[in-house]
């Protein structure tokens, strides 16, 4: 899904709209090989946006455009969420929402055992037969300082497992076990996770796009 963008990255100094160790990782290690030097914009001491879209797309393009605009290089956002069927789709766009922890639950930041407990707490409810169908969405926008942005789509299906297993990932890694597999995220190798995850799906489209691979 193009949002009218034209230009296309040649390599070079890339921020990375994340102020996340795990992703910068991830994506720092995706795009290496086409010669991009990722930095974060946590590192560049860059604001985090308020993230206000109700939508993957919305919120990726705010976090994009704000680093773009703030660092004057090319900027990539990356905006995920886990959906579970039974919750109509829920964390979803709200997906770190549910990790947050509020003041009188301890220091600030995020919980995500919490969240994933809260998941789990919600399906139980539901009985022993809910349905544990999920999936990770992925949308990565791209965006140059002149305003112009790309947007790319990924996905990945998979079961909500409890209790969490693994220690190779983060967020909700844990609890998602991807379709034909029995490991976790957080169990399967994090080389092999990268050729099959969300984040991967969204890659592929924009390595096909921007260096023709």
């Amino acid at each position: 899904m193009n949002v009218g963008a034209a230009q296309h990255l040649v390599g070079g100094n890339l921020v990375i709209a994340t102020h996340n160790a795990g992703k910068l990782k991830e994506i720092g290690a995706l795009l290496a090989p086409y010669g991009m030097e990722c930095i974060s914009a946590g590192a560049l001491g860059l604001p985090e946006p308020a993230e206000t879209g109700t939508t993957f797309i919305e919120n990726a393009l705010i976090k994009a455009r704000a680093a773009a605009e703030a660092s004057g290089l090319p900027a990539l956002a990356d905006d995920s969420g886990l959906s579970v069927a039974s919750l109509e789709g829920r964390p979803g766009v709200y997906t770190a929402d549910w990790a947050e922890r509020q003041w009188f639950e301890g220091p600030a930041g995020r919980d995500w055992y919490m969240a994933m407990g809260k998941v789990e707490g919600m399906l139980q409810a539901m009985g022993s037969d809910v349905d544990r169908s999920c999936w990770f969405s992925c949308v990565l926008a791209l965006a140059w300082p002149d305003g112009e942005s790309v947007v790319y789509e990924g996905r990945v299906d998979g079961t909500f497992t409890w209790p969490p297993r693994g220690d190779k990932g983060f967020g909700y890694d844990p609890v998602f076990v991807p379709l034909g597999r029995s490991g976790t995220f957080a169990e399967i190798d994090p080389t092999e996770k990268q050729g099959m995850s969300h984040r991967a799906d969204a890659f592929a489209k924009l390595v096909a796009e921007q260096f023709g691979a």
